[in-house]
């Protein structure tokens, strides 16, 4: 089977990382989370090396930039004991923390979906530029979950109001209205999407690499994504737990039948 990401480094030091289950619309599993733990990883490493990483962009393969959990791993998921559960919680929560605590920037570039855990990753890069066929959501209560692992990055990109609006509702909303929360920066023509995110990653390589790194740790310092390690841990706990509760088996059997789950008022 062909990787779940792909990384490619070029000679300027910006690192290409691809979601690449594109038959899935590329929706996460375990082999994707690792996969991005590992660019992660060899991206801090790199750091200490002469041929350091100054730029990471992110970018998914195919129709879609990512479409959330993948159900049949979340049925697996679900399936197994809670210590399982609690790491699978902590796989997915930390691949988002790790990008938010990657002294190098993130550039995202976002074409079609991206829903529930894709809008971490968003919340989680420092650049993000979508095309104008972009559409979002926080969609997890839909399905008897919820998305408290990545509300550290989603308070600080789109503020707590519109947390308590979008990860509430689980309702969808287009492009423009992801520029104007602040979950994206700029919107642009689909075609246009890798063109102008050269010209971002241009700027960032135009700058000090290490003004840059001081800068987005001190900005990082700053924000709700500095959570603590045991607070992260609370949220873990909380995560795995509603996986495996009889709220989450009715919302996620509603959906694979594609009926209203139980609690939804009758149509």
């Amino acid at each position: 089977m062909p990787d779940a990401v792909l990384v490619e480094v070029d000679e300027r030091g910006v690192a290409t990382v691809t979601l690449n289950r594109p038959e899935v619309n590329n929706a996460y599993d375990e082999a994707m989370l690792r996969g991005l733990h590992a660019a992660v990883d060899a991206a801090e490493q790199s750091l200490t090396t002469t041929s350091p990483v100054r730029c990471v962009v992110l970018r998914g393969n195919g129709r879609h930039f990512q479409a959330g959990a993948d159900l049949r791993w979340l049925h697996t998921v679900r399936a197994g004991s809670p210590e399982e559960n609690l790491a699978a919680s902590e796989l997915t929560g930390s691949a988002v923390r790790r990008l938010s605590l990657l002294d190098v920037p993130v550039v995202a570039l976002v074409q079609g979906a991206c829903f529930g855990g894709g809008t971490g990753v968003l919340a989680a890069a420092d650049v993000v530029i979508c095309g104008e066929d972009s559409v979002f959501s926080i969609a997890e209560v839909r399905w008897g979950l919820h998305a408290s692992i990545i509300l550290p990055q989603l308070a600080d990109a789109i503020g707590a109001r519109q947390v308590r609006r979008y990860a509430l509702t689980g309702e969808r909303f287009d492009a423009a209205e992801a520029r104007r929360i602040g979950l994206v920066h700029e919107v642009v023509p689909r075609e246009s999407l890798e063109a102008r995110g050269a010209e971002v990653v241009e700027a960032v390589l135009a700058s000090g690499p290490g003004a840059v790194a001081t800068t987005k740790r001190r900005a990082r310092d700053l924000s709700w994504t500095a959570v603590d390690d045991q607070s992260f841990v609370d949220l873990v706990v909380e995560h795995s737990t509603a996986r495996q509760s009889d709220e989450a088996a009715e919302g996620l059997a509603a959906f694979g039948d594609k009926r209203p789950p139980a609690w939804a008022p009758a149509p």
